[in-house]
């Protein structure tokens, strides 16, 4: 399921990431980092809207495709577009897992698993608030 990624789109320096992120959106988006289970702003939301990336405001998520996974993070089942999302292969802890990466500037969201059977596609994007941002339907 790990893809290829093309260069990103929206390219800043570490020190532009740094100035533009607070320091729990950098350790996140730009170093794979996670939040702590059940902490996120997006975990039982139901607000009807985009989700888009914190860190360059590209769409990544709408929220007809979100789900109660009962994981402790925001739970989608397919990006609004293949495009908007990048897949690749991460081996870190020791595990082998895909991570979920912005299609537009390739900042960290979270890890996709093909664990959601009750959903239409049988995957459960499993993504970290800190990495998205919602607008909200009519904004």
């Amino acid at each position: 399921m790990t893809t290829s990624a093309p260069q990103p789109k929206v390219t800043k320096s570490d020190q532009e990431w740094r100035a533009q992120l607070s320091p729990q959106e950098y350790a996140v988006l730009r170093q794979a980092g996670t939040e702590r289970a059940y902490t996120g702003e997006y975990v039982d939301t139901k607000t009807e809207g985009v989700y888009t990336c914190r860190a360059c405001g590209a769409e990544l998520f709408r929220s007809q495709t979100k789900f109660d996974s009962h994981c402790g993070w925001p739970s989608f089942y397919e990006p609004s577009d293949a495009d908007n999302v990048v897949l690749r292969e991460d081996r870190a802890y020791g595990m082998v897992r895909t991570e979920v990466l912005c299609g537009s500037c390739h900042s960290h969201l979270g890890h996709v698993f093909d664990d959601a059977p009750q959903t239409p596609t049988g995957d459960r994007y499993c993504i970290n608030s800190v990495s998205i941002r919602l607008v909200p339907a009519g904004s």
